[in-house]
């Protein structure tokens, strides 16, 4: 072991500069690693069961271990360990050519990210020695503590737990060419999504089985051992069987361990050189059976059993995380580092191998790096519906909806509670339900576009990654309901504000507000949603939308559907409205961000700044009440609040994409200048955040949602809320007294 090479010093390799510890040598490595087995014209390992094939991936996997460690102890922070004990399994799949791989697990980032240093990816970064990834580790415009949208080669991001799995199946659907293995920690298998998304997605696309799930059992969650790690391997293998699985593949580190004391989960870079060859060389195997079946239409997993933190500074739980006290002179750390260390021989052959795994790069084979092509949708037709006639938003949403699945054969509606409900079954008749059981009662068979899982997670996870991938999709959902599927759908938002590519935008509907589920009680009645968008507007790519009419919400996904790297929310009602607005008028209000529907002349002005349709209703008449009084009044409709925002308040420039284009003050104070102005929603005040920030009207007010009930009627639900059009006419007349 040496602390510097024992070569002379123009001999190390450029990029080997940063790495600590070198070993002088390693059994069998001049015969075995002599040369690189990858090379331009050899993307994968030729023989996967061959000697060498089986030494340069139990080098390349401590090298991954060393790296990650080396990493994150240059910062006293991150997580190593989670990751190391995924290293063999994630080695071979490169080795095997297979570059297009994701994570449930966003603690297992320092190791994608030594992966995709040793293929070069991160050269475009400019990162291009050890020293410089262990300087940008957990620095800003550098690699980030979860993988996000930003890193060069690495698919999608990482963040809350259960989330990976939509990411692989999302890739699978588009690109069925590839192989989408995506690691899944045993401390997150505890995530009630992962599972079901994965039988489900069988089940609605039997012939889609380019995933390959890779469970990382190492007995362990963050703090305390897995929910899992009393389970024997019968008994996980029956797991992934009975959620779909045709082929588990399971390799137990004990079962190859040479000594007979072995613990339950052991740490095969414990063992000596013939075991740690003899589990290496069954996870290689395992790995190639696995993808293989995958690419020809067998549903296969992947397990690799093996103790938390196998070749780190700690094992079990402990192995987790760094802290302050965990320096690159510990003697924990240290000895991680020492025990790990490999010659520089062993550096060149494996850094030889990533940088021609798979063709070349990640960061420019993988299918995330370029931006996939699209059918060209054409002009949609979109229906102009007379002012004053009664419409349903929705049911105009839909057969817009259905034309674009029409002209894109790789367009997917997802909605957990049914299309049907929310007035939209124009959709399922033009595009089906994808189920196996064929029935025209229901609009369903197992060719169809419509994605129906009763899980809003699956849902959202599918459209968001399809999104993400470079695909068209749609999320529909309830209002009181998608607050389960929001947590990915966020992720992939953020993300898309960082891609170095154009994707489309990930677009969703949300259906039957509070106002339409008085029946239902408030378990039906969850507006608060909208301050989940309103939070993320300051994000800089978001865009909630309120179109007040059926004209208005074609005009409202039209748009959308031309937008890149945003995250579009439209909320509309499902019940017959008035239209208020013509195409051309909607296209102008989303625009610029607000539209006056009406003016009344008065002594004195009032001004409603409203978003939403149904709760347009009592404000109408509020306006005829005060009219009667001789009162003026403009009611002008919020329609896309992002662009009322002053271009101060939101970090528009720094997104990928980016979107500059604000409402002046002139063009606001046009609109909404008054006596006295009161802002009104069936949601939180939050969305009318901007409106409120900018008015020049010293008199202000807000009416918005309070809390839910069980009614017979919209009506009843603004009376209890306080928002009658009783209540806003008077304190109107009062604000103007």
């Amino acid at each position: 072991m040496s602390a510097m090479p024992n070569t002379p010093l123009e001999s190390l390799p450029a990029f080997c500069e940063g790495i600590q510890y070198f070993a002088d040598t390693l059994p069998e490595l001049d015969r075995l690693a002599a040369a690189p087995l990858l090379g331009p014209d050899t993307p994968a390992l030729p023989d996967p069961t061959g000697e060498a094939a089986v030494y340069q991936t139990l080098l390349a996997a401590d090298a991954l271990r060393y790296l990650t460690l080396q990493v994150t102890g240059s910062k006293s922070s991150g997580h190593p360990g989670g990751f190391a004990s995924s290293a063999d399994a994630v080695a071979a799949l490169h080795l095997l050519g297979h570059r297009n791989m994701v994570t449930e697990v966003g603690h297992h980032a320092p190791g994608f990210y030594s992966a995709m240093f040793l293929d070069t990816s991160l050269e475009a970064m400019g990162i291009q020695s050890v020293s410089d990834m262990r300087t940008r580790f957990r620095e800003m415009h550098g690699l980030l503590g979860h993988l996000s949208g930003a890193i060069p080669g690495l698919l999608a991001p990482a963040g809350p737990l259960g989330q990976g799995q939509h990411f692989a199946m999302a890739g699978a659907l588009l690109h069925r060419d590839k192989l989408f293995p995506v690691t899944i920690g045993d401390g997150g298998l505890g995530e009630p999504y992962i599972m079901s998304a994965f039988q489900h997605f069988a089940t609605a696309y039997p012939d889609v089985t380019n995933y390959l799930p890779v469970l990382v059992w190492n007995g362990y969650s963050q703090e305390h051992h897995s929910m899992v790690s009393l389970w024997d391997n019968g008994r996980m293998a029956a797991f992934w069987r009975a959620h779909g699985f045709d082929d588990v593949h399971l390799v137990d580190a004990r079962d190859f361990a040479d000594t007979a004391d072995a613990p339950t989960y052991a740490d095969a870079t414990t063992f000596g050189f013939k075991a740690r060859m003899a589990f290496t060389g069954a996870v290689l195997k395992a790995a190639d059976e696995a993808a293989k079946a995958a690419l020809s239409g067998r549903r296969a997993c992947l397990i690799i059993k093996q103790l938390k933190g196998a070749g780190v500074h700690a094992t079990g739980a402990k192995s987790h995380n760094l802290y302050a006290h965990h320096t690159l002179d510990s003697d924990d750390v240290k000895g991680g580092l020492q025990r790990r260390a490999l010659p520089i021989q062993a550096w060149r052959v494996t850094r030889e191998n990533f940088r021609h795994a798979g063709g070349g790069p990640a960061a420019t084979v993988a299918v995330t790096e370029t931006e996939r092509a699209l059918p060209d949708l054409g002009t949609l037709p979109l229906k102009e519906f007379p002012m004053g006639e009664n419409a349903v938003p929705t049911t105009a949403f839909g057969a817009v909806v259905g034309e674009v699945g029409k002209r894109d054969a790789s367009f997917v509606v997802s909605n957990a509670d049914g299309n049907e409900a929310s007035g939209m079954a124009n959709i399922n008749q033009a595009l089906t339900i994808r189920h196996p059981t064929a029935d025209a009662l229901y609009f369903q068979g197992p060719a169809g576009q419509v994605y129906e899982p009763l899980n809003e997670d699956a849902c959202a996870g599918l459209a968001a990654g399809l999104a993400l991938f470079g695909g068209r999709s749609l999320w529909c959902s309830y209002e009181s309901f998608a607050i389960n599927g929001l947590p990915i759908w966020q992720t992939v938002t953020q993300a898309m504000a960082e891609l170095r590519r154009k994707t489309p935008a990930t677009v969703c509907l949300f259906t039957a507000g509070a106002l339409e589920q008085g029946r239902n009680g408030w378990t039906h009645q969850r507006p608060e949603i909208e301050s989940y968008f309103a939070a993320m507007m300051r994000n800089g790519n978001v865009y909630p939308l309120f179109p007040v009419d059926a004209n208005m919400i074609q005009a409202s996904y039209d748009w959308a559907l031309k937008q890149h790297n945003k995250g579009v929310v439209i909320t509309a009602s499902k019940s017959p409205l008035p239209v208020r607005t013509t195409l051309a008028q909607g296209e102008a209000a989303i625009a610029q961000g607000a539209i006056v529907l009406q003016e009344n002349a008065g002594k004195k002005t009032v001004v409603f700044a409203v978003t939403g349709d149904m709760v347009l209703l009592p404000v109408f008449a509020a306006a005829e009440a005060l009219k009667q009084a001789g009162i003026g009044s403009r009611i002008v409709a919020v329609v896309n609040p992002r662009r009322l925002y002053r271009p101060h308040d939101v970090l528009w420039s720094s997104v990928s994409e980016p979107d500059g284009t604000f409402l002046g003050d002139a063009e606001f104070n046009a609109l909404f200048d008054g006596d006295a102005l009161i802002a009104v929603t069936g949601g939180p005040s939050a969305m009318l955040e901007p409106v409120l920030l900018r008015t020049r009207a010293a008199k202000r007010d807000t009416y918005c949602w309070k809390r839910g009930e069980t009614t017979a009627s919209a009506q009843q639900l603004f009376d209890f809320n306080g928002m009658n059009a009783d209540a806003l006419a008077a304190r109107a007349t009062a604000m103007l007294a």
